[in-house]
């Protein structure tokens, strides 16, 4: 005949396999293990688990309430972090698309469809505060801008500066006709 303990020994070596158990799980399934390991182990409730193995209490209550209720809660990742910058300032991608439109072109040998900006990130910061009243404090970094430019389809290109011809002297007219011009030693002086 089994007779069963009230609440099961805790040893240090089943601690640690509970709490590593405990770590390689994620979301909805590690609090659903916390809760049932409370419940099987049969001592002081959460209060007792967060102080043994160091788990949160109200994660330990949302895994009873999910092992109760048999209804998984979700986690609300996506909402978490930085929001994005079009979040802050609703017309901001509108604005930017006004300032390079102007700016931009097609590439020269329609190789792509990408659209060429000759504006870099930092112009085109400098370019919102002047024409849409934005101020210095309240928009993004010149990075983000050249981020936003680039997600909007338009590649920020340098613009090549044109070169200045090399100032040759024209050739004189006794040089074209001179021996040494056609390629034939020169004769030296006896």
């Amino acid at each position: 005949m089994t007779v069963w303990r009230e609440s099961m020994e805790l040893t240090e070596d089943l601690k640690r396999l509970l709490i590593d158990t405990a770590k390689q799980l994620q979301g909805s399934a590690r609090r659903q293990f916390m809760a049932r390991t409370v419940k099987a182990l049969r001592f002081g409730g959460a209060s007792q688990a967060e102080r043994e193995f160091g788990w949160k209490r109200k994660t330990i209550r949302k895994g009873m309430h999910e092992v109760e209720s048999g209804i998984r809660c979700l986690d609300a990742f996506a909402t978490r972090g930085r929001k994005l910058a079009e979040e802050h300032w609703p017309h901001l991608l509108v604005d930017i698309r006004a300032i390079v439109d102007g700016q931009s072109q097609t590439d020269p040998h329609f190789k792509n469809n990408r659209l060429h900006a000759r504006l870099s990130g930092p112009e085109v910061r400098r370019q919102l505060i002047a024409k849409c009243g934005y101020t210095d404090q309240e928009l993004p970094t010149a990075t983000t801008i050249g981020t936003k430019l680039t997600q909007l389809g338009y590649y920020p290109t340098r613009v090549a500066k044109s070169t200045p011809q090399k100032s040759s002297r024209p050739p004189m007219p006794s040089s074209s006709s001179s021996a040494w011009s056609k390629g034939q030693p020169r004769r030296t002086r006896p």
